[in-house]
């Protein structure tokens, strides 16, 4: 036996040969995992672990929960809850996260006509019991990725009421328990990128070949929303245009001549030739660009996806030498704050919520602090008035759908 051979794991290796019969799809990504033995069964997005309690399973469970982590890995569930805890820091609940994205892969493989160790969390009955959506099992694939659930389900005092406490509820009725281990490593945004389009070629390539065998989860596979898409996150997204908006270009100073103009004049000057007409310099860079936040206070703007912001923008102040000025508004600006760049740590202050949303006080506001961009995180329902001149306006906007922003650049913050 091969040093490869004694690494693969022995209690998977039935239910892994009888998912190439069964489902084609799952049985081809399986070949892009690691899989092993170890003690208990869970996934770290690279290897999948199959514990004592695996091999209890009778056969059929045994090839729905080796489908249920192969999912998880192809998915790129592991990596994108380490970037979003990374994003979010404190304020992230990985046990929500877990449970979004065993409520999507069980549903999904329970469509496919799998089998799976009972009780299990499904995406309908999750949506139904928590968000009040009645919701038939293949378009709640369609339509909610886990981001997006995730979100959903972390308005623990918006709109969707008691959602948080609901999920949790229904959690415990089923018996979840977590089986997701954050990818090892701190990956870049790139990196992620170029994962998440190489397992979206893994996951067509795969569902292509379950299409046309007509079984498992090929047959299902192009309805779900969650597949991982090679797209720039909002983040990297919302980080260039912010580069390129406080960017300072040298400006010329009549008061200092260019050091051209003083070589040139010297060498005149010794020539006997007439002088040369004056180059000016340049002024030095020591002004700092200022970017000034607008954070809509209203309702609709829940805290989990304020967190999110509220870490990349003062990250990007951090790394860009930046001043920050933070405006809370709702139909005016309701609190005012300044933020150095040098801190290391930026908190969240307590914001006032409700009101109506208009876009006019902040923006003329902006105007007046001088401001090299301005930031708006909104929902974009609100009156915006006329473009400022002399900086760009980025309307950052969780789920916009249709809605187009008045004038400026729109960053939508579930891409």
């Amino acid at each position: 036996m091969t040093d490869a051979a004694a690494r693969h794991s022995g209690r998977a290796a039935p239910a892994l040969r009888a998912l190439a019969e069964a489902d084609p799809a799952i049985a081809a990504l399986s070949l892009w995992c690691r899989h092993r033995d170890g003690a208990e069964t869970r996934t770290d997005g690279e290897t999948i672990s199959y514990g004592a309690d695996f091999a209890a399973l009778m056969p059929h469970e045994q090839m729905g929960l080796a489908a249920h982590h192969i999912l998880h890995v192809a998915l790129r569930h592991p990596a994108r809850l380490a970037g979003l805890a990374q994003r979010l820091g404190k304020g992230f609940d990985p046990e929500l996260y877990n449970l979004a994205a065993d409520a999507v892969v069980n549903e999904a493989l329970l469509q496919a006509d799998h089998a799976l160790p009972r009780p299990a969390v499904r995406l309908s009955e999750l949506l139904a019991q928590t968000l009040g959506k009645e919701v038939a099992a293949q378009e709640a694939l369609a339509e909610w990725d886990v981001e997006r659930l995730y979100f959903a389900l972390s308005k623990a005092e918006s709109g969707e009421g008691r959602a948080r406490e609901a999920a949790s509820e229904y959690a415990q009725a089923q018996a979840f328990e977590s089986d997701l281990d954050p990818s090892p490593g701190e990956a870049d945004a790139a990196g992620e990128v170029e994962q998440a389009a190489r397992w979206r070629q893994h996951m067509a390539r795969a569902m292509d070949a379950g299409r046309q065998a007509g079984r498992g989860i090929g047959r299902i596979g192009h309805r779900l929303a969650d597949v991982p898409q090679p797209r720039v996150p909002w983040e990297v997204l919302l980080r260039r245009l912010l580069s390129q908006a406080v960017m300072q270009a040298p400006q010329p100073s009549p008061q200092r001549p260019s050091r051209r103009w003083i070589a040139a004049s010297a060498e005149a000057a010794r020539r006997g030739d007439r002088t040369p007409g004056f180059q000016p310099g340049q002024r030095p860079l020591t002004e700092v660009p200022r970017i000034v936040i607008g954070l809509d206070a209203s309702s609709s703007i829940d805290d989990a996806r304020l967190r999110l912001f509220w870490a990349e923008v003062t990250g990007i102040a951090r790394r860009m030498r930046a001043a920050l000025e933070l405006l809370v508004f709702d139909d005016e600006v309701r609190h005012r704050a300044r933020l150095d760049p040098a801190q290391t740590r930026f908190d969240l202050p307590n914001l006032p919520r409700g009101g109506g949303t208009a876009f006019v006080p902040v923006i003329a506001e902006a105007v007046k602090l001088g401001a090299s961009a301005l930031v708006m995180l909104t929902d974009l329902e609100g009156e915006a008035g006329l473009p400022p001149k002399g900086f760009p306006v980025i309307w950052v906007v969780p789920e916009p759908g249709a809605l187009q922003p008045p004038f400026g650049r729109l960053v939508d913050m579930t891409a």
